[in-house]
């Protein structure tokens, strides 16, 4: 861990800002009344910077305009001219990192929960420690000190265990956006006060005035602005050699600053910037010690000497925070053109360098080098992105529970109840205990113990609110912090093997469900889809959707139908052809924009309709659902009648359905897409006819265990936008015999010819423990890759992982490679033996599927 302790430009102020203040003892909890959220405007202002006239005349045009010059502004802008943008402008209304960067407190911690993120660190880090000074011949102020990370009890521990051309004042007043020939809104010009630059291409890094310059353009960019503060101490004899240290549990956080220390932290109760200021620069506010005083116990704990020091400086200055703590990036799905690279949670220093390389890629290419999915603005469905209450309560707990133990299975309390299916208050009568994806309530188990309600969020009892008392959502939440088995194994496990031996419903109605419909539809889906799409109406095809490079978008189900008479939410009307999209919810979002973006580039004639809210969608798996669903569907059930792969409409409890022969579990069974309002008269007639064979109600706990054990994929887990489905063994959902073309096509057998360099596995362990991902995977003494996913296979009685693996020789990973390794899984430091097997552990012939038990 190291860090920075300036800004990316040689005259940028150092990150000690005033105010100054009369030394004062740290231990001093009372200090001064809690003050005003006033700006201290006074502090470099002085100075000389925002004259009022631009340092330069901005140009008529230009390929890219980059607004802010914060560290994300910058980074972006050194990485689009080093990757060969000519003609790039850097808007800053101030002086560049007048904003947040300025006060920084340059922080680079190398320990996150994700691969990507520990590269786009490596990354930042490359960047101001080797690149900039090669560069400049200037010093970065990169100080390579160490960092470690506090563990105060076994929780913690075993999650670290689990880890290892520039223009300044010249503010933008308008940016001009233009409907194209096909009404598609793209960036057509930049206004300034100093003049119009015409460019097709936004990139809004304006930290937290991102906001305000989306809506310039009408854009929705869901962030809030709250005041991050630290303090700087005096001097500390004999700490130079101090390692900078990470305290979660205490919340805090202890860097070196030469012969003193920085403290600062996450508190429960952080003040929110409600209006921000546009004049705002070089700024910070009073500090409150009511809200900063939480952080000063913990500090004196791990440093005693703290309490008889005096405190020489506070910064608390502005930050943007967003509903996951993650930044926001991308293309925005509004406007084309307009780009994304704000929210950054107090971590623009530390992640920009990496951050600012992907962006410009993105720009330049349409997408970035790694898979950035988790930054993607396009993770957040289009109905939050403009909910202040859900922004601000996703935002308020993610800030308050950022030094939080993340533990596998824990599910926000803030901006809950934003969507709800059809069958929402039916399920949570029976015990139903909801997860929160995209906005969506959906089932995630059931308990016995009968209802627990997600209850309005209580902001954990800050800002005078009175928290929940007994609150059985939570404390069920909170039996399950643990990395071992949670206590509700057992009940997961009965509603796993239920659906093995008898059968089970599972309420899939957060499913995205989209309608391609047009004179040119099957032109786009024969571009859009990895396999052979366009059969007879009455076909179901499971698909994938790549990028230009090959990874993969997405993975999900695309049926042929006939348009509708009359017109209804299960059958349109259309002139042409038309194409029923079924894909997981969480990622709804993300399929609807890249959808969007490939059909408008290619201009074709076709509509893309969402009726994700419009439709209930019920999956009935297991041997016997046959059994059950033919007491209740209008309609032969036989193989020969029915077979896999297959859909038809049908009616059922007196209601029009869609039923799909499919199964997301490895079983025999069959989908029902219902309109909204027949959902609950249609599942109730199932479990009636269910009852008497054993139907049990089942989550997405169970889903995720069952398909695991099947070897079925889950997008951005074991498959990622970085990942080909030759090396994540889906080589057979691509039409590579005909002579069809598909996005993505040329980069598929451009591999299949080179050979395959990393491959994805799946292992199993006779030990059973419980893993999550992350974990490492050793072959012959090497360590070959990390899992991506895991999960326990009740019927096999196995812990299941996946993960891809490379030749450390850099050779291809033929199945001959796989096959002749010894694998040993490593987990928080004790590694197990493992199987490597390269067809599914349960069921690999498929017949279950079919209905041949």
């Amino acid at each position: 861990m190291s860090y920075v302790s300036c800004a990316l430009r040689a005259a940028a102020p150092r990150c000690l800002a005033p105010p100054w203040r009369n030394p004062r003892p740290l231990s001093s909890t009372t200090g001064p009344t809690a003050r005003k959220s006033v700006p201290y405007q006074k502090t470099l202002k002085e100075e000389g910077s925002g004259s009022g006239e631009p340092s330069r005349p901005p140009p008529p045009s230009a390929e890219v305009v980059v607004i802010g010059g914060g560290s994300l502004g910058c980074q972006t802008t050194y990485h689009l001219a080093k990757q060969g943008v000519s003609s790039v402008v850097l808007l800053e209304r101030d002086r560049l990192t007048s904003g947040t960067t300025w006060h920084t407190a340059g922080l680079l911690w190398q320990l996150r929960p994700s691969d990507v993120e520990v590269e786009l660190l490596a990354h930042t880090r490359d960047v101001v420690s080797r690149e900039l000074p090669a560069e400049t011949g200037l010093h970065t102020g990169w100080v390579e000190n160490g960092g470690l990370f506090i563990a105060s009890n076994k929780q913690r521990l075993d999650e670290y265990k689990r880890l290892m051309s520039i223009i300044e004042n010249c503010p933008v007043t308008g940016i001009q956006v233009r409907a194209d020939d096909f009404g598609v809104k793209r960036v057509y010009a930049v206004e300034t006060a100093h003049g119009t630059i015409q460019t097709p291409c936004v990139v809004n890094c304006a930290g937290v005035w991102a906001r305000a310059l989306g809506r310039l353009a009408g854009v929705q960019v869901p962030l809030v602005a709250m005041h991050h503060a630290y303090v700087v101490t005096e001097r500390i004899e004999g700490i130079q050699n101090m390692p900078n240290v990470r305290d979660h549990d205490a919340s805090v956080y202890l860097r070196l600053q030469g012969d003193a220390l920085s403290v600062g932290g996450y508190e429960s109760n952080p003040i929110f910037w409600e209006e921000v200021s546009e004049k705002f620069a070089f700024g910070l506010f009073d500090l409150d010690w009511d809200v900063f005083t939480q952080h000063i116990e913990g500090a004196i704990n791990r440093v005693p000497v703290l309490e008889k020091t005096g405190i020489k400086s506070t910064v608390c200055g502005p930050e943007s925070f967003t509903a996951d703590h993650k930044p926001l990036m991308g293309e925005a799905p509004e406007v084309r053109g307009f780009f994304l690279g704000c929210g950054f949670n107090s971590a623009g220093m530390m992640l920009g360098g990496g951050c600012g390389r992907e962006l410009a890629h993105w720009v330049i290419h349409g997408r970035p080098e790694k898979d950035m999915y988790g930054y993607d603005i396009r993770r957040f469905h289009r109905s939050l992105t403009d909910n202040n209450r859900w922004i601000r309560e996703r935002s308020h707990e993610s800030y308050a529970k950022n030094y939080s133990v993340v533990f596998p299975h824990d599910e926000p309390l803030a901006g809950r109840n934003a969507r709800k299916d059809p069958l929402h208050e039916e399920l949570l009568r029976q015990g139903c205990v909801f997860q929160e994806r995209h906005g969506w309530e959906r089932p995630g188990w059931f308990s016995p113990g009968g209802a627990a309600p997600v209850l309005d969020y209580d902001y954990y009892g800050a800002y005078g609110r009175e928290r929940h008392g007994d609150y059985t959502y939570n404390r069920l939440l909170g039996d399950e912090y643990t990395f071992d088995f949670p206590p509700h194994h057992d009940i997961i496990k009965k509603e796993c093997l239920t659906c093995r031996n008898a059968l089970a419903l599972f309420d899939m109605s957060y499913f995205g469900k989209f309608y391609l419909v047009g004179p040119e539809a099957t032109k786009a889906v024969n571009w859009l889809f990895t396999a052979d799409v366009s059969k007879a109406p009455g076909s179901t095809v499971y698909t994938c959707m790549l990028n230009q490079r090959g990874g993969v978008e997405s993975d999900l189900t695309v049926s042929r139908i006939s348009p509708g008479d009359p017109a209804s939410p299960l059958a349109p009307t259309f002139e042409g052809d038309g194409y029923y999209l079924a894909i997981g919810g969480a990622v709804a979002q993300h399929n609807w924009s890249h959808i969007t973006s490939v059909l408008q580039d290619m201009k074709l004639q076709c509509k893309l309709l969402d009726c994700s809210e419009e439709l209930g969608m019920m999956s009935i798996q297991g041997p016997l659902s046959r059994v059950v669903l033919q007491e209740v569907l209008d309609t032969d059930l036989s193989n020969e009648a029915f077979p896999f792969s297959t859909h038809k409409l049908t009616t059922a409890a007196g209601c029009t359905v869609r039923a799909m022969r499919l199964s997301f579990v490895g079983e025999m069974g069959w989908e029902l897409h219902v309109p909204r309002e027949d959902c609950v008269k249609v599942y109730r007639a199932v479990m009636q006819a269910g009852a008497r064979h054993g139907i049990t109600n089942a989550g997405y706990r169970a889903i995720d265990s069952l398909s695991i054990e099947k070897g079925y994929r889950h997008w951005h887990a074991d498959l990622r936008p970085d990942d080909t489905p030759l090396e994540a063994g889906l080589a057979f959902t691509c039409k590579l015999k005909s002579s069809i073309p598909f996005l993505g096509r040329e980069a598929v057998e451009a591999q299949k010819a080179k050979g395959i360099f990393r491959r994805l596995v799946c292992f199993t362990t006779e030990d059973k423990v419980p893993m999550f991902g992350l974990e490492a995977i050793w072959r012959d003494g090497e360590v070959v890759g990390h899992i991506r996913r895991a999960d326990f296979g009740f019927a096999i009685d196995k812990t299941i992982a996946y993960g891809y693996i490379r030749d450390p020789a850099g050779g291809p990973v033929s199945l001959d490679f796989v096959k002749s390794g010894s694998y040993q899984l490593e987990r928080m430091g004790v590694t197990y033996p493992a199987q490597a097997h390269t067809r599914s552990p349960f069921d690999a012939d498929n017949k279950r599927v079919k209905g041949f038990y």
